[in-house]
């Protein structure tokens, strides 16, 4: 498509509100989508070391205090 200026551009023909506005919430859901990500994964992290700990504690006390890893990957 061709238009004459920038402002039949933004205009779109009498559909802007419909076209940019659905943009604006595309774009808005997406970066939502992002923040929610981002804190899921930061209490997610949180947790997991919080349980970690928790497991180290416990596995301490039931070996004689001496300390096991909590996880293979500490071996």
């Amino acid at each position: 498509m061709q238009w004459e200026s920038w402002s039949a551009f933004w205009d779109m023909g009498g559909a802007a509100v419909f076209v940019w506005g659905s943009y604006a919430l595309t774009f808005g859901l997406i970066a939502l989508e992002l923040v929610l990500l981002f804190q899921r994964r930061k209490d997610t992290t949180r947790r997991l070391l919080r349980w970690r700990r928790a497991v180290g504690k416990e596995v301490g006390k039931h070996n004689g205090g001496a300390r096991e890893p909590a996880l293979e990957s500490e071996t």
